[in-house]
Formats: structure tokens, sequence, C-alpha cells
């Protein structure tokens, strides 16, 4: 009997003999397509590019209508933005839950048109139904757009010799759903206050402002949404993507106090537990400190945690001076501890 498969993104290794080779037919305009450690994808369009970027439309109901329809927008405009170009069209795909009535549609789609509204981001088509065996919080998909000139976009090379840096710190959206989810267990340990604390985390689940303040800074090499798997997973893919090494400083990466108390409550490691809302980016070395500047000016704190190297040096994590060989982490544990404090 063949194993169940793991929760999350499907692992690099299955993405690249499977997924990868088979894209349909070849067309000389994609000049970025499917890859890890890549958000989005790229069309020429002479003059200008196309960017755009598809996810699962995610309503976590359990958070307010209002709050999980901010969540949805945010992680699809975020991957397109990391491209150095702003979002700017949607279309959306609802496959309804049966039991989701008109009400909590439209205080829901109300919150998608007010937040799509702030952003400068049109819907401009889509496709709305009830369906048995939908369920929150998948509730549909859909593609996020972006168009502009080819010169401003960040088609993502790492090259060696380039700095590292990350925005806010690992783990924020772990902080942001884990004390939303489950705030009694937090409570216990630490408190109402600090409930109240980790659940405003959930507000820097977007990567939109970090990306067009990084990107206004002339050097910017490539840029990732730290998602599943969090910075170590996103900075290996974006090392693997580039053909290059890293030298990966842990002690540079500060962790937010809120966030490193919230994954000691659950048992998970921040740094490799899946994080909206962390920008991951590389500037050449010059550029390094201007890009942090530019994100620190607009209120987001940022770190230079490393440089990329020769990819015959490996990807490693440095700690107390000691190196150690970073692999693919491959399974997030923040679907675990989800599952496991959801039947709790």
């Amino acid at each position: 009997m063949e194993k169940l498969p793991t929760l999350g993104k499907i692992h690099p290794e299955f993405f690249n003999k499977v997924i990868y080779p088979r894209l349909g037919a070849k067309d000389r305009s994609v000049i970025v397509g499917p890859q890890h450690g890549v958000d989005f994808g790229v069309i020429d369009l002479g003059g200008n590019v196309m960017v755009l970027s598809a996810d699962p439309f995610y309503i976590a109901k359990e958070l307010g209508m209002e709050k999980a329809a901010w969540f949805a927008v945010h992680i699809l405009a975020s991957d397109v933005a990391v491209s150095g170009i702003r979002p700017k069209y949607m279309a959306v795909d609802l496959n309804l839950p049966p039991e989701m009535g008109e009400r909590e549609l439209t205080r829901m789609w109300d919150a998608v048109h007010k937040e799509c509204k702030a952003l400068g981001i049109a819907i401009v088509t889509g496709h709305t139904a009830r369906y048995a065996g939908c369920n929150f919080p998948m509730v549909g998909g859909a593609t996020v757009f972006g168009i502009g000139k080819k010169s401003k976009l960040i088609n993502p090379k790492v090259n060696v010799g380039d700095a590292i840096i990350v925005s806010k710190g690992p783990a924020i959206e772990t902080t942001g759903l884990m004390s939303a989810y489950f705030p009694k267990f937090l409570e216990a340990r630490y408190g109402k206050a600090f409930v109240k604390k980790a659940q405003d985390v959930y507000y820097q689940m977007s990567t939109i402002k970090d990306a067009m303040a990084a990107s206004s800074v002339k050097g910017v090499t490539a840029m990732h949404d730290a998602t599943e798997c969090g910075v170590f997973g996103g900075l290996f893919e974006m090392a693997s993507h580039s053909n290059v090494g890293m030298n990966i400083y842990k002690e540079e990466i500060a962790v937010q106090d809120v966030v490193k108390k919230t994954c000691e409550c659950f048992g998970i490691d921040p740094y490799i537990a899946i994080s909206e809302g962390t920008l991951l980016a590389t500037a050449k070395a010059g550029s390094a400190k201007a890009v942090v500047k530019a994100l620190k000016d607009e209120g987001i704190p940022a770190f230079i945690v490393g440089e990329a190297v020769s990819d015959k040096e490996g990807i490693n994590v440095i700690e107390k001076g000691k190196k150690q060989k970073l692999e693919h982490p491959r399974l997030d544990p923040f679907w675990v501890k989800f599952e496991e404090y959801l039947k709790k």
C-alpha cells in the first residue's frame, strides 16, 4: 500500500521529477516558469512584463471573516510583489462549502473588495459556486497579476558574493495563526496580555510593503516569501534555484520575543516553520545596507544574515562558530502541530 503523503507543499524531489518536466506547450514569451524558490511566473510583453502567481483562496473563518479575507488577499498579492512589480489584477475561483450562507459570503466578499481596493487591485474575472466536498479553509483559488516595465522586474538570480537579508524574523505566520486558533494554550502559559501581543503579529503576514521597499533600491537580485518550511526552507530554495551556496549566520536572524515564546509553547522550531510575511532577499554587497535602511524606514525590521558563496561550499548554517550543512526541512512543523492542537 502506498504511504499516505504528508500535508503541505510537495517536496522538491517530487516537484523536479514529476511537475517541472511536464509544463504543457513551450512558449518563448514565458521568461520565468514554475520552479522552487520562485513565487511567480513572468510573461514577456515586449517593453513590459506580466507577473502572475496562483494560490489557494484561504479563508480561515475561525479568525473572523474580515481577518481571514485580509490574509487571503495578502497571501496572493505578496507572491507578485516579490518580483518588484506591484500587484494590479485578480481572478478568483470560489468553490464554496455547501453550508456557507449568503450572509457569511457577503461579509467575506466585502472584506476582499475593501482590501483589494486599498492595495489598488482590480478583480477582473472569476467563478462562484457551492460544491459538495468543499470546506474551509481552502474555498477555491485565485491568481494575481501585475504589469510593469521589464527594467523593474527582479528575475531572481542569487550571485556569489550577494548579501542575504531577512525582514521581521522567522515564524511570523506560525505565530499569527497558532495564537488566533489556540489562544487558551498561550494564555495558560503566559497570560492574556501575551495572547493579545501574539495575535497582533497577524497583520505582519504580508510581504507587499517589504518587497516594494526593498525593490526601490538598485542592487536587489532576488526576493522570496518565506512561506512553508520558513526561513531556512526558503533560503535553501533560493540557493538551489541559483546554483549557489550560502553561509547563513543563525545568530543574526533576530527572532521576535513573542514569536520565540509562541513557538516554545507549541514545540515548533521557528526557523523552519511557515512564515508568510517574512521577506527573504539577496542584494549586491554594496547595496545591502541601503536595502535594510529602506525597509527600516518603512517600520519593517530587517537584518543582513549571511552571504551567497560558491555552490562547492554548500548551504550552511553557522552558529557559535560551528558550520552545519543545511538540508531542506521537507516537512513544515506548523502543519503537524496545527493538526495536533485541533484534536486537543
